[in-house]
Order: structure tokens, then sequence, then C-alpha cells
């Protein structure tokens, strides 16, 4: 048997890694700027990490949801204090994707409306209802199309309000900080009126921070700088550093009932050992203020090449906008100077490094940047 061919795939293949950096199979080592599509947290292979699932998995591995698992309980705890919701109850499931469809089940039982609205270059996941609310109608399947679904315009609370005013929408649901769309960050008072329009019309809002959320960028959630409390938000990618993991904040207006929501996986042991592990490494290295400072400094030294027509993003999600196609940039980065960096489109590279990516990293970047783009 072969492999199913969906992934256009760089002649690399590593081998191990370490904090920030990776290794092939040839001892080629590299600064990993991309962390695996914004996985890589408290950087690879954390010594912490590696012990907490390693002494799980000696003990128990998995047991379904059927029996109590004192892990999620103490997940759910440590991640209510660290990320200021302490107040909301979490749903426990094993990726972005199906976090996003049990926010947007929830938000439909809650309401009794089937109506979603989200928003042009959006990315919410690639299965079902998550990828029909994803602007990009080449991944949206014919089964996928079914789904009630408006698509508006980012930043234009006036088309919103229009939109909600029909009183069947079951929910809005945002990006903290786009990722796929090319790191575009909600104004602050576009996500402000979004909140406030929600309550006003009985809708959920769904804040999607599965890439800019856990201290990404430079607070523990992108939709923080606002200063709004959403109904609903959903994790993943960074929440359990490469372990796979994914879950829904929900706030304490739902009600559950058993049944309502389900997974095989979703909570297993070395999930919750993989997500407590992360949580313990990024309070005791303070890497949500690391991911502000440094982020800070690599946005501040970005702006001051011409050749980058704007610098976007919080912290460590940062897309850099090109007038020219981008593609050439990343190869050179990547075989001439061994640094991982991510694309979206044709003229966006995308930097999501661990938040452990120190100054003097960021620092040999921007001088790699120079000598590529000089």
């Amino acid at each position: 048997m072969k492999l199913f061919d969906v992934y256009p795939l760089f002649d690399i293949v590593p081998v191990s890694a370490s904090g920030c950096y990776i290794t092939d199979q040839h001892g080629q080592q590299y600064l990993d700027l991309y962390g695996g599509h914004a996985v890589i947290s408290v950087g690879h292979s954390h010594p912490h990490y590696v012990k907490k699932i390693s002494e799980q998995l000696s003990r128990i591995g998995f047991y379904s949801n059927s029996v109590q698992n004192p892990l999620q309980e103490a997940l759910a705890l440590k991640l209510g204090e660290q990320s200021g919701y302490p107040d909301y109850t979490l749903f426990l499931c094993n990726s972005g994707a199906e976090a996003n469809e049990n926010a947007l089940k929830l938000a439909s039982f809650h309401t009794g409306k089937s109506r979603i609205l989200y928003f042009d270059k959006s990315f919410h996941g690639r299965t079902s209802a998550a990828v029909a609310v994803t602007d990009n109608p080449k991944i949206v399947s014919p089964v996928n199309d079914g789904v009630n679904r408006t698509k508006l315009a980012l930043n234009d609370a006036e088309a919103l309000e229009e939109a909600l005013k029909a009183g069947d929408v079951a929910a809005v649901i945002i990006e903290g900080i786009q990722g796929i769309g090319g790191c575009r960050v909600p104004e602050a008072s576009f996500l402000q009126a979004v909140s406030a329009l929600c309550k006003k019309y009985d809708a959920v809002l769904i804040l999607d921070e599965i890439q800019s959320g856990y201290g990404r960028s430079g607070k523990f959630f992108a939709h923080q700088y606002a200063g709004i409390e959403p109904d609903v938000i959903t994790v993943a990618k960074g929440m359990g550093n490469g372990f796979p993991i994914g879950a829904v904040l929900i706030s304490p207006k739902f009600t559950a009932w058993h049944g309502m929501l389900g997974t095989t996986f979703g909570g297993n042991y070395l999930a919750c050992a993989a997500g407590i592990a992360v949580l313990e490494i990024m309070e005791s290295e303070k890497l949500v203020e690391n991911a502000a400072q440094v982020g800070s400094y690599l946005m501040a030294e970005l702006a001051k090449f011409p050749q980058i027509k704007e610098v976007r993003g919080n912290g460590l999600m940062i897309g850099l906008l090109f007038d020219e196609p981008v593609a050439p940039i990343r190869k050179k980065l990547l075989f001439d100077e061994k640094i991982f960096t991510g694309v979206t489109g044709t003229d966006v590279i995308r930097i999501l490094p661990p938040l452990t990516l120190t100054m003097a990293e960021a620092s040999r970047f921007i001088k790699a940047l120079s000598k590529v783009l000089n």
C-alpha cells in the first residue's frame, strides 16, 4: 500500500528535534520558525514534556470516557486558571476541526437555529461544517455544501448586523488572528462589535483560537487584546505541542446533557499528560511573555525591510506580505539558510516558531532574510 498523495513535500526527513531546531537524516540542523503549522509551543522534545508523557504511558495510556479520569479535571482546572476563564467548562477532543465541529453543534443546540456566519479568508478545518465555514471553495465537497452559512467581509460590523437581523443565526465564528488568511488581525473595535451584536441577536460567538491561542499572540488568547469574552473558544495545535489534542471552552450559560457531545479518544491519559505538561512549561518559563517580547522585536525589525509590503500579526504569529511570489524566498531560507518558515497563498510568508524562541534565534532570522532579499 502507498500513501494517498495529498501533501506537497520537501525532500527533507527530520529524525530528531530539540527546542527550536530540527535535524534531518544527513545531520543537517534547521532553525524551525514554523513549528509544524504553529503546533510546537514549548519547543521540540522538551525534557519535562517527554518525562510527563513517558511516565503516564508506563502507567496507563488509554481508556474510554466511560470511567473517571482525574487528569481531565486537572487539565481543565489549570487551563481555566492560566487562560483567564476559570468559570468556563471544558470539552476535550482530538483536533482543531473536531473542536470547531463540536462548537458549531453546541451553538445550534443552544439556540435552536442553523445558520452560521463566517468571514472572508477564514479557515476553520477540513471536516463537515468546519470546512463549510472555511473560505476555500476548492476543499468544500458537495456533501459539505449543504451547511446553512453566510460569508461576510472581515471588519464590517454593519454587514454583520444586517445578517443577524434575520433572527436565524446560531453562531458567528471568527479566528483570533487569521492563519491561512495571512495573519490578518481582526480590528479590536470589530471584535467588540461582534460580541455586542451576538448578545443583541441571541447568537453564539465562537472564537477560533486553534492557531492564535495558547500564548502565541503574546496573550493567552488573541481575542484578549480586544477585552471580550466569547461564548465558546476552540483550541488545539499548541495545546499538546505535537500530541493530538483539541478542546472547546464553554461559557457557563450552556447546559450539558449526557450524550450531547462525545468522542472516543478525546481527553485520553496521554493527551491530558501532554496538555498539563505544556501549561506547566508555559507558566514556569513565562512563554506568553516571551512570545510578546520576541515577537515585538521581530515585527519591529521586519518593518524595516522595504521589500515587505506589510507586517501582520501579534506575538509569534507573524505574516509578511510581499508584492512578489514568496515561494522562491521561502525556498532560499530553507535550503540556503537552513530556516523553516511557512507560506499562505502566493504572497505571504508566515512565522510561527515555538514560543521558546530566543532573541538570538530571532536575530539569526533577520540576518538570513536580509541576505536572501538583498
